[in-house]
């Protein structure tokens, strides 16, 4: 709750409950093991419960479990330490794969690096240059935004996918300009009453962030050459991250998808956020930022959503559908996810990393049986012991 003024506000009334209070996240010390050029690799722990493991790993790389589709890389971190790391056939440690909407958390982390920097403050209006004045879009905070309770009236998926908001952003009518397409939705909710897990929403968080730290951009060309710089410096080198960022015809990141990036390196931004926004030392986000990711929102139709991140319920199943993980004992772990089953699993009890790439082509059923598999695998660790 320090420095409240400073971040305008990020935490909120709900970020010092004690939802979280009996997992704290790691910082810093002197013994603890930071990837500065590259990641430590221990031995598995001798308190593997290996034949759990082993049917984990089974199950990803052997077709143990159909639903899983195919598996393209699985990586354990616990303790700072890569414990476990296997790639399927044709894939390596040094390929570069698809975030899908997994670049959500990576953008989100980016409005924190400009909270830092003072260039952002979460609670004012985050504005779009297609709302006038008097707009009540216009009136939308960036928190709003950030927990996706926007009240944008966007569908997302649709049985047709042709038609599907995502689909329609980026491949189809909005894909020469999508923060036009995005910001020409008309408002259906209040602002702050209603989750809607939106990829348009996030594309727009990307547009004005873009217009905070890149003010009046030359051409797209400089407009993507400076926020790319901007993004290395700020978050990608600091914490040894070379991913590829795509942009749109008009030189805009796409914020909600389209980070191309190794497993070791979606690792790492894992591991900054185990470790509360502080790498090896330096204060990459605020302080308070990853609570923030972490904390659910306002909205009475999801408790499994916080700051473009995807949460477990702290009682039940999760709602509006289930959440990833089933073990009551991780409850207070936190995922980035993305289309076809790309996860990144952050478990601060456990002090565990878990990444996972790969595709799938089923719907709910098949993020319920990653869940189920990410359960097993992320269980057979157990607790990181002293």
């Amino acid at each position: 709750m320090r420095r409240r003024a400073v971040l305008g506000g990020i935490l909120g009334a709900a970020a010092a409950s004690d939802a979280f209070a009996q997992a704290p996240q790691r910082t810093h010390s002197a013994a603890m093991p930071w990837p500065t050029q590259d990641w430590s690799v221990g031995p598995l722990p001798d308190h593997l419960d290996r034949p759990a493991f082993d049917l984990a790993v089974t199950d990803a790389f052997a077709g143990g479990h159909p639903l899983m589709g195919e598996t393209r890389a699985v990586l354990v971190v616990q303790g700072g330490r890569i414990l476990f790391e296997r790639y399927g056939d044709d894939y390596g440690r040094d390929m570069r794969l698809t975030s899908w909407s997994m670049a959500k958390s990576i953008t989100q982390a980016l409005v924190g690096c400009a909270v830092l920097q003072g260039a952002v403050a979460v609670d004012t209006p985050m504005g779009n240059p297609h709302w006038p004045a008097g707009d009540r879009r216009a009136s939308i905070t960036w928190r709003q935004f950030l927990q996706q309770v926007d009240g944008l009236d966007y569908q997302e998926s649709a049985q047709n996918v042709a038609e599907a908001g995502n689909a329609r952003m980026l491949f189809g009518d909005g894909r020469l300009d999508t923060a036009a397409w995005a910001a020409n939705l008309r408002l259906a909710h209040d602002p702050g009453s209603h989750w809607n897990y939106t990829s348009a929403g996030t594309l727009l968080i990307a547009d004005a962030l873009t217009r905070a730290v890149v003010p009046d951009p030359r051409d797209v060309n400089d407009r993507r050459a400076r926020m790319l710089a901007w993004m290395r410096a700020s978050l990608f080198d600091k914490i040894g991250m070379h991913p590829v960022v795509e942009f749109d015809p008009r030189g805009l990141f796409y914020g909600s998808s389209l980070i191309w990036a190794t497993a070791r390196d979606f690792a790492r931004f894992g591991y900054l956020y185990l470790r509360n926004g502080v790498w090896n030392g330096q204060r990459v986000l605020p302080e308070g930022w990853v609570d923030f990711a972490r904390t659910p929102g306002p909205a009475q139709n999801t408790d499994t959503y916080g700051a473009q991140w995807w949460l477990q319920p702290q009682s039940g199943t999760g709602r509006p559908t289930r959440a990833l993980l089933t073990d009551p004992s991780m409850r207070d772990a936190y995922s980035a996810q993305g289309y076809e089953g790309q996860i990144i699993v952050v478990v601060p009890s456990r002090d565990i990393v878990m990444v996972r790439l790969g595709k799938f082509d089923g719907g709910l059923e098949a993020w319920d049986a990653l869940g189920d598999w990410a359960t097993r695998l992320i269980g057979s660790f157990g607790a990181l012991r002293p």
